[in-house]
């Protein structure tokens, strides 16, 4: 389904009335009552993308494509392929497309944000890249380019399942990536379990901030780095 119709249109719109959309196949103007949009769009089945039944079944001769990410060829509908710019084969092959390709800002937790704060004014003479890809082409939480030191900040969605078992198997296989793309780049790369830590609170956080300290405190030495900020006690 191709909307006609502007956000504000359809927030404005009651759950019965029609809203002008292009067909799929066609191009042709048809409406669609509200109710059927709101399903398309919250992954219903696809009965408002085309205007009629023979647009439809048109649309449902596979085309053979390439996955972007690993190059293996696979067909979908052209009704499938209109709705991604992106052709993958599996779920693993868009997570690993979709993170190392991210061209926007991510979410950055609280503790993350608390974490960046305190190290800058800590270690004042030492670049820390904070959510950075450089490293590996992957997002570290936090990655220490002179020291070859990268920390990841891993809460409860690492462990449990919270979002479904397919969910928490995509997080952790990134998470193995990640381990693999740090050993082959000889970055020592220390993950720190958060789960325990259900809401931001400085006092709880302060924990992290010392093994975080502690670790980077030892690199210094080892390096030759004359940086050695006190442990918060």
């Amino acid at each position: 389904m191709k909307p006609l119709f502007t956000d504000d249109e359809l927030n404005t719109a009651k759950i019965g009335d029609k809203l002008s959309c292009e067909c799929y196949t066609c191009q042709s103007i048809f409406f669609v009552e509200k109710r059927q949009i709101i399903s398309h769009l919250n992954g219903g089945k696809d009965k408002c993308m085309f205007c009629s039944q023979k647009c439809n079944t048109s649309m449902q001769t596979k085309i053979e494509v390439h996955c972007i990410n690993c190059g293996n060829k696979f067909t979908k509908i052209p009704s499938q392929i209109l709705r991604t710019k992106n052709n993958f084969c599996s779920k693993s092959c868009a997570a690993t497309y979709n993170n190392t390709h991210k061209k926007h800002g991510t979410r950055v937790s609280k503790l993350e944000k608390w974490l960046e704060s305190k190290l800058t004014i800590l270690y004042p003479t030492i670049e820390f890249n904070f959510n950075h890809k450089d490293a590996i082409n992957s997002e570290l939480d936090i990655y220490i380019p002179s020291l070859k030191l990268a920390f990841e900040l891993n809460g409860i969605f690492h462990y449990e399942p919270i979002f479904g078992s397919d969910k928490l198997n995509q997080i952790q296989n990134n998470d193995n990536r990640k381990f693999q793309a740090c050993i082959e780049q000889d970055i020592e790369l220390c993950i720190i379990d958060t789960s325990m830590q259900k809401y931001f609170k400085e006092q709880t956080s302060i924990k992290f901030l010392n093994i975080i300290q502690k670790i980077i405190n030892i690199k210094c030495g080892e390096s030759g780095i004359r940086t050695h900020a006190p442990v918060t006690a």
